[in-house]
């Protein structure tokens, strides 16, 4: 798909330091867009930069972390520019053993997933101001989620890394699934939407596993198969989804986005049907609630 003309926007791109979210950045600055990469690696965003190219700068963000999440709300808040893009990106995935962030929250639960919530939370003037496109990244895993593990959401019992990462993802599209809707009800002029990449090859297949020594199963078979296009694809097939629902006109608001080629794992952008799991407005609205107490924010009737 060809991106639109983004001059005179400006967009924020989580996790725009590596993978898709760096090819996401790309893409909106060869467009126009002025794109902001909050990142945890100095270093790393800095030589991200020199790829993304036209006007981008980096902020400090940490997602594990909600006092660092608060430091560059503080800040992006403190500039006063209204924000148009906004893509939920950065994510960790399957550590073989159970992490925390550092407010004891699960890794992944808190990285994920909260890290965006609070984000959100914490920028919405400058969304609503710049009646922003907020696109929360997904994943396939989380089909494999019946339901939030409602008595144990940190997964403080039994941790298994798959189911956890699964959970992660459910609650990422059950957030921008209400997110559109609180949206609409309230007047905010938000218009929020969920993608995933299929199976892209990016840093996630190894990153995560080898957390505390662990093996990396998969990215092997990521990596032989990518070149080949199916059943896995490389960056540029994959942020296609998350590109199309930021930008495109014809990318909606409380829809879900993904490839479009055999079962769903690579192709052109398309619609698809929101997994069951995430299709209770009930458990959107528990979890939202659920999340406010743990990051400590509120959002605004009308903002």
């Amino acid at each position: 798909m060809d991106t639109l003309d983004l001059q005179g926007k400006l967009a924020v791109v989580t996790g725009g330091s590596d993978g898709i979210g760096l090819g996401l950045a790309h893409r909106l600055a060869l467009a126009g867009a002025e794109v902001i990469i909050p990142v945890r690696n100095e270093a790393k965003g800095r030589a991200a930069l020199e790829r993304i190219g036209g006007n981008s700068s980096l902020r400090a963000l940490d997602l594990a972390s909600l006092t660092s999440v608060a430091a560059l709300a503080d800040r992006l808040n403190d500039e006063g520019r209204p924000i148009h893009i906004l893509i939920n990106n950065a994510a960790v995935m399957t550590p073989p053993t159970r992490h925390t962030t550092a407010d004891g929250l699960e890794l992944q639960f808190g990285t994920n997933y909260l890290g965006h919530f609070a984000l959100v939370a914490r920028i919405l003037p400058l969304l609503v101001a710049g009646r922003a496109r907020v696109t929360t990244q997904s994943a396939l895993a989380a089909a494999l989620a019946r339901t939030m593990n409602w008595p144990d959401l940190q997964f403080e019992r039994g941790y298994k890394p798959w189911p956890v990462y699964s959970q992660s993802k459910l609650a990422t599209m059950l957030f921008g699934l209400e997110l559109d809707r609180r949206s609409r009800a309230n007047g905010w002029g938000i218009t929020s939407n969920v993608a995933h990449p299929g199976f892209t090859r990016t840093n996630l297949q190894s990153a995560g596993p080898r957390m505390g020594g662990g093996r990396a199963p998969f990215d092997a078979g990521f990596r032989l198969f990518a070149p080949l296009g199916w059943p896995v694809q490389r960056v540029e097939g994959g942020l296609r989804p998350a590109l199309h629902a930021a930008t495109s006109p014809a990318a909606g608001g409380g829809r879900f986005y993904g490839p479009r080629g055999l079962g769903h794992l690579t192709g052109a952008a398309t619609e698809e049907k929101i997994y069951r799991s995430a299709r209770n407005p009930e458990d959107a609205s528990r979890l939202w609630d659920l999340s406010c107490e743990l990051a400590d924010v509120t959002f605004p009737i009308r903002a």
